[in-house]
Order: structure tokens, then C-alpha cells, then sequence
């Protein structure tokens, strides 16, 4: 069965490789350059597919090895389309931020250090939040945490101290 798929998937790909060479060729024709240095290739699938192509895709001549997340506008898209690699890298610059912050909170007033947090970390979870609609619970967790560690940092609250309460006073869900 997986025999018979094998040749489908190497008809997409000589597909998408002439569809590549039409792109560049028109590029070329109204003076613009298609980078191939910058190109990236995805294959979107569920996990279950094991039939997408591993091999290179040629584009512009250029062999394209695929890659398991793109970037496309700030937001990194995952083949499964889960998002785990968004969340993941948004997450851990949230709270390279909020290290960062923690080093000046006593010398700063505590509506500057508030608003600080606002724009330096909760704007990143903020930034294109629709494409995270439908994420699985163990994400939007992993998101709810960095809520909860920028609460406790403006409030000076402890890990085990409860935070809802203060959620609620900043006005965040």
C-alpha cells in the first residue's frame, strides 16, 4: 500500500518543482530575484502520513531540503500544524524577558515596572493570538505560565502563593 503511494508523492513534488520554476521565471521577467538561499520547504501533514516526500525539492535549481518548522511573519508553523514550535520559542523568550526585569523591579516605580511587563512581554503572547485558536491544553498552559510568572513578578508574590487574585486586579484572563 505504502508502494502505491510513493509515486504520488514524487508527482507533488515534480509538480511543486515546475510550479517553483514558473514562480522564478516570472520573478525574473518583472526584474525580481527569488532567493533560494531563504527558501524554505514544508510539508504539512498529520503524523500519521508517512508518505510526504523526504528527498529535496528543486527550486529555481536549487535543492530545498524540508524542514519540520517555517517562519512566516513572526509565527513558526509546524508540519503537524500543532504549533508546538511557536509556543515553545514564544514561551522562552517571555520569560528570557522576565529575568531580565527582575534585575531592575526595585528600581524602577511599580506602574513603570507594570507597564514595562505589558509591552515587553505580553505583547509577545498577544502578537497573531488567533493563529493559536483550538491549541492543545498542555500549550496554552505552557502560555497561561508566563501570565502567571509576569503577575507574581509585578505583584512580589512566591511560586505557591495563589495566583487568580492578582490576575484579576491587572485585568488579564
Amino acid at each position: 500500500m505504502a508502494r502505491a503511494l510513493l509515486p504520488r508523492s514524487m508527482f507533488f513534488s515534480a509538480r511543486l518543482t515546475a510550479c517553483s520554476c514558473a514562480v522564478a521565471s516570472w520573478m525574473q521577467s518583472n526584474q525580481l530575484k527569488l532567493n533560494p538561499d531563504k527558501t524554505e520547504v514544508l510539508w504539512c501533514a498529520t503524523r500519521r502520513q508517512h508518505q510526504l516526500p523526504r528527498s529535496p525539492l528543486l527550486v529555481d535549481g536549487t535543492p530545498i531540503d524540508p524542514v519540520q518548522s517555517v517562519r512566516d511573519l513572526g509565527i513558526f508553523i509546524d508540519a503537524d500544524l500543532v504549533m508546538r514550535t511557536h509556543v515553545q520559542r514564544t514561551v522562552s523568550r517571555c520569560f528570557a524577558v522576565l529575568s531580565q526585569l527582575r534585575s531592575i523591579r526595585h528600581s524602577v516605580p511599580p506602574t513603570t515596572f507594570q507597564t514595562l511587563i505589558v509591552s515587553l512581554v505580553l505583547s509577545r503572547l498577544d502578537y497573531r493570538n488567533a493563529v493559536l485558536v483550538g491549541l492543545p491544553a498542555y500549550l496554552l498552559r505552557r502560555l497561561q505560565s508566563v501570565m502567571n510568572a509576569a503577575a507574581r513578578l509585578i505583584f512580589g508574590l512566591r511560586r505557591t502563593d495563589h495566583i487568580s487574585d492578582a490576575l484579576i486586579t491587572l485585568y488579564w484572563l
